[in-house]
């Protein structure tokens, strides 16, 4: 169990790493929505303001968190929202179909498989009592 959750730690974390300096470094093209659609006016509004850049480099920070055992509980602290972020943009921009896409079901299913692995007893509190 404990290589399953270093390997699925180091594979979200390499996620992260990578698509957050592709945003300051270019080294990968990026799909752009069509213009004048909803979503390019959010991603536009994020971009102008200089909060996607906050974002991306909280992504990288988040990576490299995660893919270091000792500060992997704050590496997921960090990315918990952006993952949730992630899927929301998805769904409401691009309709519920646009969470069955690669990236959204890896990013989704890692980290639910590193809190899963790793942290159960910490959500046994969860569990339902009869």
């Amino acid at each position: 169990m404990k290589y399953i959750t270093h390997i699925t730690a180091f594979l979200l974390g390499l996620i992260f790493i990578v698509f957050g300096l592709n945003f300051f470094l270019k080294f990968l093209p990026v799909p752009t929505p069509p213009a004048g659609s909803p979503a390019a006016m959010f991603m536009g509004g994020m971009y102008a303001s200089g909060f996607l850049a906050f974002v991306k480099v909280l992504e990288v920070l988040g990576g490299l968190f995660v893919a270091i055992p000792q500060t992997r509980h704050l590496g997921l602290l960090i990315l918990g929202p952006i993952i949730v972020n992630i899927a929301a943009f998805n769904y409401f921009f691009f309709g519920p179909k646009a969470l069955l896409q690669a990236p959204v079901v890896a990013v989704c299913s890692l980290a639910l498989i590193l809190l899963i692995a790793s942290y159960r007893p910490f959500f046994r509190f969860l569990a339902f009592r009869a």
